[in-house]
């Protein structure tokens, strides 16, 4: 029987990455993890295309702009999935399913009450939030509209990512892919009906994106609490206990989630000193990004509650495996992406109709900036070790690093002697820096805690990880 107990007519179930392949949970999981985030990428796409078949540029340009500001809300989202991920892997990796299921129920409510602040305070401020990202006029105020429909939905579609991060949390990458894969479907069945069938044009795509987001609320539920058991409500003193944990987690999961626009941000105005086409190039680099490293966002992902669940349960020997199964599946994958984006980068410029200095910049990243995915790659994985293993700070400092000190000054140099192609170069010489600065400190961090926290034997219990066990002691949690 596990600690703390199950669920009336459950079958006891062990925390399942702690034994086994480590480099199958590791492929296991990022194989369901980049299902779901290709599922995303596709229906925005899709989103972007049905708006801008209605022949009107402002449509399709306030599309453009709500994403930027949606991509924000969204990083909310993500920052506390990540915490939600880490504290219910390290309880089930401790087999205290109790304790798991009274975290996974207090990170909902965090998760609900934080983004529904957020929204309460974005929403009466949209017109100028939009005006200071640049649009204006007709796009102005059709962005601005499709942003009051979709907003007050943010903490809707947070409870859904938390609810991923739940099922990820438990090693249930299938559900979990659900998850994101049911918002694409409904997208994809809503968006044409409503934008056309119903004539509702812009109207039709933003309320298709809320009825979508229900449909992943609804699933992700399912999944987590229906299936697992994994969500119960704590009461208020043990809501309180949890609070430290959670965003001792998520606040600094959320800082490095906003780190990287900030990078691109300045990438794009010193392209733009080169002129339209060179912004043009750099803007058809950020569509193949996803699209071909996908694989690797979901690996950062995937690895986390494998490191959660192994450190719970104190088999640090297998931490250490975890990243060194992770780094070979970045550098196998990297390597044979960056292999096809150079044997095709001609095709690959054909196929988004790029011309002149556009041309030349989406082929000079597939043949040489491609390979810096290598480096953005094993940072990514860096982060989701600090982030359940109890250093979330470490995560923020490098991922900010690497969006400033790694970007700024390579892409300043690049520029000025190397025009627009010393910009994308530049931009990826620093991934180099700071992907081998936080590969190296985190194998020094997991050895640290193999050395200090095993005396020489696995067996001898460490500290609680991030947390005094709360829901099992009532006691207030303390970070460590």
């Amino acid at each position: 029987m596990e600690q703390g107990g199950t669920q009336p007519g459950e079958r006891p179930r062990t925390a399942r990455f702690t034994t086994g392949s480590t480099l199958r949970h590791v492929i296991s999981m990022t194989a369901t993890g980049s299902i779901g985030l290709i599922a995303i990428f596709v229906v925005d796409a899709l989103n972007l295309f049905y708006i801008s078949m209605l022949g009107v540029q402002e449509l399709a340009a306030a599309i453009g702009f709500a994403g930027t500001l949606l991509f924000f809300t969204i990083s909310v989202s993500i920052g506390f999935t990540i915490a939600a991920s880490a504290l219910v892997s390290r309880a089930l990796g401790r087999s205290d399913r109790v304790e798991a299921a009274r975290l996974g129920g207090a990170s909902m409510v965090f998760v609900g009450a934080a983004t529904a602040a957020l929204a309460a305070v974005i929403w009466p401020f949209l017109d100028t939030l939009v005006g200071w990202m640049g649009a204006r006029g007709e796009t102005a105020r059709i962005c601005a509209d499709f942003l009051r429909i979709v907003i007050p939905s943010s903490p809707i579609m947070a409870l859904g990512m938390c609810t991923t991060g739940i099922l990820r949390g438990v090693g249930d990458a299938r559900r979990a892919m659900y998850v994101t894969l049911s918002g694409g479907v409904a997208a994809a069945i809503l968006d044409p009906l409503l934008i056309f069938g119903l004539d509702l044009g812009i109207t039709g795509a933003a309320i298709s994106t809320v009825l979508s987001r229900f449909v992943i609320l609804a699933v992700g539920l399912h999944g987590a609490h229906v299936v697992h058991h994994l969500i119960r409500m704590p009461d208020l003193s043990r809501l309180k206990a949890a609070t430290r944990p959670f965003f001792g987690i998520g606040i600094p999961a959320l800082l490095t989630q906003i780190a990287t626009p900030v990078g691109n941000t300045y990438v794009t105005v010193r392209m733009a000193d080169f002129g339209d086409d060179a912004v043009a190039g750099w803007a058809i680099v950020g569509r193949i990004i996803p699209v071909a490293f996908g694989v690797i966002f979901a690996l950062s992902g995937a690895v986390g509650p494998i490191l959660g669940q192994n450190y719970g349960a104190r088999l640090y020997g297998r931490l250490m495996q975890t990243m060194r199964d992770s780094l070979i599946v970045t550098l196998v994958y990297c390597l044979a992406v960056w292999a096809a984006l150079a044997l095709f980068s001609v095709q690959v410029a054909d196929l988004f109709g790029a011309q002149g200095e556009a041309r030349e910049l989406v082929i000079f990243f597939c043949l040489f900036a491609a390979g810096s995915f290598l480096f953005n790659g094993a940072l990514f994985v860096a982060n989701a070790a600090f982030n359940n293993l109890g250093f979330p700070g470490y995560g923020t400092v490098f991922n900010w690093g690497r969006s400033t000190l790694g970007v700024i000054p390579f892409v300043w140099v690049g520029a000025n002697l190397y025009g627009a192609k010393g910009v994308v170069g530049g931009w990826a010489l620093g991934a180099i820096v700071f992907g081998l600065a936080s590969v190296i400190v985190c194998f020094r961090l997991v050895r640290r805690i193999a050395v200090d926290k095993t005396r020489g034997n696995d067996q001898v219990p460490p500290p609680p990880p991030t947390a005094n066990s709360p829901f099992s002691t009532g006691k207030a949690a303390t970070l460590q």
